[in-house]
């Protein structure tokens, strides 16, 4: 394989606080996940308002598979705004990507229910799916570049914060609905209470929007190789489709392992809580604050040890033990369960998920050289997170409903850390090995 493709970034990185960097890359990010995270928390509210059905496992389908439907829409973001930041600039791609989360996160919080306005409730609820998942297409890998591009060797841990962001949000998403669900009763939540954390993030957006503002971008060219940098950008789609497919596939298989557990075990177990084992609301929301604070605090430790001891040894060891230890801890929970078993899991889980998301963006940034590095970090991303990510709640539903095993979602993550496991492998032994 071209070994170019694996070069640092020659670019002109601008003389800017690393800190105000991470908190304009990161504050995006956040403000997405906590969208999604809120969506998928409050997934039993909203299918009784927004896709009442006699079932209500058809219910809760409808709702996860509209959740999922949009994640068609993030590949897409990611090819469009990341062709527009490796043309034109990480920050421009940034506040564009912020603007269309703002707008469908408005949406969210004032669309009307399907009991006042029938089929357009629905509708428009996937509007603003859609428009979010296409912007957050573009927000991951417009970041992730900004931060690898820095003049530090300190990648991994630079790029780390992308999803330490990540679990900030999944912790005050899950503070959000855990002070929703012991405050106030199942007839406020259904009336006002599933609003507030879309109004919450209404209120973080402009402070985003501000703060991306005052950053200076690193896609600037040097004088002497102006005009070489200008055809190298002028077609970052095609030539990343033309070149780069089979790293896409690769860093898609990376994400697996990754992508599912966030999906399953961050943003399905409340759900999980209250459908299967029939605890109450508050057990999973606290469980999952104690991951996202995990996730929040020790992914740039990790970053900063897979910048000293090697990426693709610590990711090989986070799903190795996750292979090994899934469905053991599913079987657990479903014999037991209780606030003190889920909250012992989840622990692990969020240890382990912090283990594999230290090194990961760093990973993926170093498949794709700097003339398209947006687009292809974005578009393999988003086709990840599309596959094992946005319909996985709608699969373990449907999984369990229809083998009526409530531990068929440990099969689903055991089989994507398999994959994962051998991705990793043809990324140390055919990539790393030709630096």
């Amino acid at each position: 394989m071209d070994s170019t493709l694996i070069d640092e970034s020659r670019t002109h990185a601008g003389r800017q606080p690393l800190r105000r960097l991470i908190v304009a890359t990161s504050i995006g990010n956040a403000l997405e996940w906590f969208d999604f995270a809120a969506y998928g928390f409050f997934a039993v509210t909203l299918s009784k308002l927004f896709f009442p059905a006699h079932d209500e496992t058809v219910s809760l389908l409808m709702t996860f598979g509209t959740f999922g439907l949009s994640y068609v829409f993030r590949p897409l973001g990611a090819l469009v705004l990341g062709r527009y930041a490796d043309r034109r600039g990480r920050k421009a791609a940034l506040l564009a990507s912020l603007a269309l989360t703002t707008l469908g996160t408005l949406i969210c919080a004032t669309i009307p229910t399907y009991a006042s306005i029938g089929l357009a409730a629905p509708l428009g609820l996937m509007t603003a799916r859609i428009l979010i998942a296409f912007s957050t297409g573009g927000e991951f890998g417009s970041g992730t570049a900004l931060m690898v591009e820095q003049k530090s060797k300190r990648k991994a841990f630079l790029a780390s914060w992308q999803f330490s962001s990540q679990g900030m949000s999944t912790v005050l998403a899950s503070c959000a609905g855990l002070a929703l669900s012991t405050q106030l009763s199942n007839a406020q939540i259904e009336s006002w209470g599933w609003r507030a954390p879309f109004v919450f993030g209404l209120l973080v957006a402009p402070v985003g929007l501000y703060i991306r503002r005052h950053i200076d971008d690193t896609l600037t060219a040097q004088p002497d190789v102006a005009n070489a940098a200008a055809a190298e950008r002028a077609a970052p789609v095609r030539d990343l489709l033309a070149h780069c497919k089979g790293r896409i596939l690769l860093a898609a298989g990376i994400m697996a392992v990754s992508t599912a557990a966030s999906y399953l075990m961050i943003l399905y177990m409340p759900t999980y809580a209250i459908r299967q084992l029939h605890l109450p609301p508050s057990t999973g929301f606290a469980a999952t604050v104690v991951t996202g604070a995990i996730l929040m605090l020790f992914t740039p430790l990790m970053g900063h040890f897979a910048d000293r001891y090697g990426r693709s040894r610590m990711m090989t060891v986070s799903a190795l033990v996750t292979l090994a230890t899934i469905y053991p801890c599913f079987a657990w929970l479903f014999a037991s369960p209780s606030f003190g078993v889920l909250m012992t899991i989840m622990i692990l889980a969020g240890a382990l998920k912090a283990i594999y998301f230290g090194p990961l963006a760093a990973v993926l940034s170093s498949l794709f050289p700097t003339q398209m590095r947006s687009t292809g970090l974005g578009f393999s991303y988003n086709i990840g997170v599309m596959v094992f990510g946005g319909f996985t709640p709608w699969l373990v539903t449907a999984m369990i409903g229809w083998t009526h095993d409530p531990l068929s979602p440990a099969l689903y993550l055991m089989a994507c850390a398999a994959l994962s496991l051998a991705c990793i492998a043809i990324y140390h032994y055919k990539i790393v090995k030709h630096l």
